[in-house]
């Protein structure tokens, strides 16, 4: 299989027309016809579902594609850092959760940019389960993640740096007059919490019962999507401080009592050759939290 013919498969399923896809690939549209038919019998599924006018992918299509742009996206990767051997430049790919803290990586990041301009930073938000794919598959050159992450595979560096939890109401809600919030008020509300794994044990382990014995009545994977469930009254939300601006809208951020903390990390694969670039973030990481501490 080449990585021409990879191209070729993504054009077409970006267009959803082999006319167009023609076109902007500058070959005929035999020769791209029979290019994803050899590819269809390579594979030996097929991957497009051809009407008169436009194409679909079928769900081997959508699989396929999914995995031909981590594919093209860690070939760009790889040649980009190489093509940068000599000097430090190049891209970061960093996956990570919401959080305010990741001010403190950006702002390493940028201090780099300052002494190497040729720095590319790619950042991919989600919950852990979904970086840890990433970060395995070699997508991702880091992940940070925020507790509740088995690491014993990763090589990994503890940051310095903590999420506060608490419960983020609308201001009408009776639970808005409150300084915090204890375990007890979250009895007989609905709930929405976060799906990342093991998170609901962890919220088990403050609450001191099973979060099975609450009304949840949804969950998120990113947080301003739950915000907006909470505009909507369909629940408050148990997550991080700092991440929803609350100032000009009709949500309020109430921690928790006691105070519950989550810590973070930055792991990456074990064995892996690191790029001049992700090197020398990991040196700076490692300064700024000399510094910092």
């Amino acid at each position: 299989m080449e990585l021409r013919v990879l191209k070729y498969f993504l054009v077409v399923a970006t267009e959803r027309n082999i006319s167009n896809a023609a076109k902007i690939l500058y070959v005929s549209q035999p020769a791209l016809s029979k290019q994803l038919k050899n590819l269809e019998e390579e594979l030996g599924v097929t991957l497009f579902k051809r009407g008169n006018r436009n194409i679909t992918l079928t769900e081997d299509g959508v699989y396929f594609l999914t995995k031909t742009k981590e594919i093209l996206a860690l070939v760009d990767t790889t040649v980009a850092n190489l093509t940068q051997e000599d000097i430090v430049g190049g891209e970061i790919n960093i996956g990570a959760g919401e959080s305010a803290q990741m001010g403190h990586i950006f702002k390493i990041i940028n201090d780099m940019m300052i002494d190497y301009p040729n720095i590319k930073t790619n950042v991919t938000s989600g919950n852990a389960d979904e970086m840890l794919l990433k970060l395995d598959n070699g997508t991702l050159d880091f992940a940070i993640t925020f507790g509740f992450v088995d690491k014993s595979k990763y090589e990994h560096l503890s940051l310095p740096w903590c999420d506060k939890w608490g419960l983020l109401v609308r201001k009408d809600n009776f639970l808005a007059k409150k300084d915090y919030i204890l375990s007890k008020d979250l009895e007989n509300i609905p709930l929405i919490i976060s799906k990342q794994t093991n998170v609901d044990n962890f919220l088990a382990g403050w609450i001191g019962k099973s979060i099975e014995n609450f009304n949840v009545v949804g969950t998120f994977n990113l947080l301003y999507n739950a915000s907006l469930m909470a505009k909507q009254n369909i629940g408050s939300v148990l997550c991080f401080d700092g991440i929803i601006n609350t100032s000009e809208s009709n949500l309020k951020f109430i921690p928790l009592k006691p105070e519950l903390e989550t810590e973070m990390s930055i792991i990456w694969k074990k064995n892996q050759t690191l790029s001049n670039v992700s090197k020398k973030f990991l040196e700076n990481l490692k300064i700024y939290i000399s510094n910092y501490n």
